[in-house]
């Protein structure tokens, strides 16, 4: 059996000058339940950042709300010094008060405190993708983005990102900085953030789909379409988890996935999704399953696919993307702060 690797993947130049690989890893996976707390074996969550690496990922995705703070502990105490081609894209603008449990806090004051910590504990002289992990509602975005903008001017932070965004959220903040990502909660069976992708997608803006296999819910037996899943994923010796990683990939040029483990072993089944062929008739018989979903995918699933989508499915080819774009926010339509479990 060939060792996988993210390379299958392609790569993506997030702003047109940041390459990564565009099948990545996330961290909050590695820490406690509901991102609380160390993880129940510290040794292999340090295995498995290491193992991530030496498979070709090039992008790893944390924040300092994840423990908080030990997911970042944890990248640091694996990796560094890191290869001079890791990508270490971090978010700050969330402070959490227990399991699952979070507030939105975006004052200018504690997020160059949080760009500054987070330096400190991966012990780097700069963050080459910082992204507000959520547009707090009580906070001026002209100030929150105006923090991160004086850390960019500083040289502190390389590009800044967003998360849990609208397309016009988006347009506003490019008026403060250029926004060169966007992290939102995308997968086969969630598709609510369907417009938000293709704005990105027009203007080559990079799309790191959070939640990409709906929390374990498309490999459970009950779901509407997981034998649809499970028929494919035997037909070419995957598991459904690895087609659905596979079908991200697929989705859009600009999707980043970012699937997290705690277990080396589920980290190379992932990795390996990135070399998966799949014919665009067998595309076609997933879209049409999961169009069955009870209220699960939204409308958005009749959004057509890209032109590629009519060719066999291979990650091999880069695909090198271009272009820095810029562009505004609703103050009406921001997201509020919630218990929910955030990215």
């Amino acid at each position: 059996m060939s060792t996988p690797s993210a390379a299958a993947s392609g790569t993506f130049y997030v702003a047109g000058d940041l390459p990564v690989q565009r099948l990545g890893y996330g961290t909050m996976r590695l820490v406690g339940e509901g991102a609380w707390g160390e993880p129940s074996n510290p040794d292999e969550a340090r295995r498995v950042l290491r193992r991530a690496v030496s498979l070709g990922v090039t992008l790893i995705d944390t924040a300092d709300a994840y423990g908080p703070e030990i997911a970042e502990r944890l990248i640091c105490e694996a990796l560094h010094p890191y290869p001079s081609n890791l990508v270490i894209a971090t978010k700050g603008g969330i402070t959490r008060q227990g399991p699952a449990k979070t507030e939105y806090v975006g004052r200018a004051g504690y997020l160059i405190q949080c760009v500054e910590m987070s330096l400190r504990r991966l012990k780097l002289e700069r963050i080459e993708l910082y992204q507000l992990h959520r547009i707090d509602p009580r906070t001026p975005l002209e100030e929150s983005l105006g923090a991160l903008k004086q850390m960019q001017d500083q040289g502190k932070i390389g590009h800044v990102g967003l998360s849990e965004v609208t397309p016009a959220e988006i347009e506003q903040a490019q008026q403060i900085v250029p926004i060169v990502s966007v992290q939102n909660r995308y997968s086969l069976a969630d598709r609510r953030h369907e417009q938000t992708l293709t704005w990105c997608e027009q203007r080559r803006i990079a799309f790191l789909p959070w939640y990409p296999m709906a929390g374990g819910k498309l490999l459970k037996p009950d779901h509407p379409f997981s034998q649809t899943l499970a028929e494919l994923a035997r037909r070419h010796n995957a598991t459904p988890a690895q087609l659905s990683i596979a079908w991200l990939l697929h989705r859009s040029p600009v999707m980043l996935p970012i699937p997290g483990t705690s277990q080396v072993k589920h980290l190379e089944e992932n990795i390996a999704a990135a070399s998966l062929q799949i014919g665009p008739d067998e595309w076609t018989q997933l879209e049409a399953a999961s169009k069955a979903v009870p209220g699960g995918t939204s409308t958005a699933l009749s959004h057509s696919q890209p032109s590629f989508s009519s060719l066999t499915f291979s990650m091999a080819t880069s695909l090198a993307l271009a272009r820095r774009p810029d562009g505004a926010l609703n103050p009406s339509e921001r997201t509020r702060p919630s218990n929910e479990l955030s990215s």
